[in-house]
């Protein structure tokens, strides 16, 4: 696929995903959906870890409602279905872990882009904003399911229905990301984050991300059983014999990965 709207770029694992519509705070459009999903399911394939940022000064500010003519009567079943639903599960079900690095405002659909990465990671002028009820509508592409396992059912309900502006800060103290960081090292800082899950052990991250987002449907003892049968599988990789080993040698760890 020729990128339009997004730039792609792989390098030592790390696999940096930009939106670039910086003109329009890089906003949705139907062809942006689509060139996300796509680019993530392709680096997928060899990155260790993908980074999704924006260009400019947003990250994503949701919905683009001058992507089409007709944006009062657009069919948004059909839309969330078609075109929202492939760009979310190509984020969410990435085989290696992904990182929203949230460099501006992250609005609508922009936010909850950012909360389908496994790590939020957040520019302390940053800030999240469901702004769906702003406009009549519900907060959408996986907004309901994203913010009460991430923030809790008060601060998401309050989240929801007044539409206010939550501070990266906030948004740290409350749960619903992993952290915010001061401007001046925000670029620094998630490039060294990534870089770490790049050299870990993939395989294994995979598994916590499969172990974690399973537990909430399970009983203690059927997550146990699944706590086992994973870590079986683990402890019988190369990795796990190869982080013995360097913990004994007291080297660095030269993990293989997936």
């Amino acid at each position: 696929m020729n990128y339009e709207t997004i730039t792609v770029e792989i390098t030592d694992g790390l696999g940096l995903l930009t939106l670039n519509r910086p003109d329009k705070m890089n906003a949705l459009t139907t062809q942006m959906r689509a060139e996300i999903a796509f680019a993530m399911r392709d680096m997928a394939k060899t990155a260790r870890v993908i980074v999704l940022t924006g260009a400019g000064r947003a990250f994503c500010t949701g919905q683009d409602l001058g992507d089409r003519s007709d944006a009062a009567h657009i069919d948004l079943e059909r839309t969330l279905r078609d075109e929202y639903v492939p760009m979310l599960q190509a984020i969410y079900d990435c085989p290696v872990p992904t990182i929203a690095a949230v460099n501006g405002p992250a609005a609508g659909a922009g936010a909850n882009l950012a909360l389908g990465a496994d790590v939020v990671i957040a520019t302390e002028s940053a800030y999240f904003l469901q702004a769906f009820t702003r406009i009549g509508l519900i907060p959408d592409a996986g907004g309901t399911w994203f913010m009460p396992r991430q923030m809790g059912l008060a601060k998401a309900m309050g989240a929801a229905l007044f539409a206010d502006k939550i501070t990266a800060r906030q948004a740290d103290e409350w749960g619903m990301i992993w952290e915010a960081v001061e401007d001046e090292a925000f670029d620094a800082h998630w490039r060294g984050r990534a870089a770490q899950l790049a050299a870990g052990p993939t395989a294994a991250y995979a598994a916590v991300k499969t172990a974690i987002r399973g537990s909430f449907d399970k009983s203690l003892d059927d997550q146990l059983s699944t706590e086992a049968h994973l870590q079986g599988e683990c402890g019988r990789s190369r990795d796990f014999r190869e982080g013995v080993l360097a913990f004994m040698e007291k080297r660095p760890a030269r993990f293989e990965g997936r």
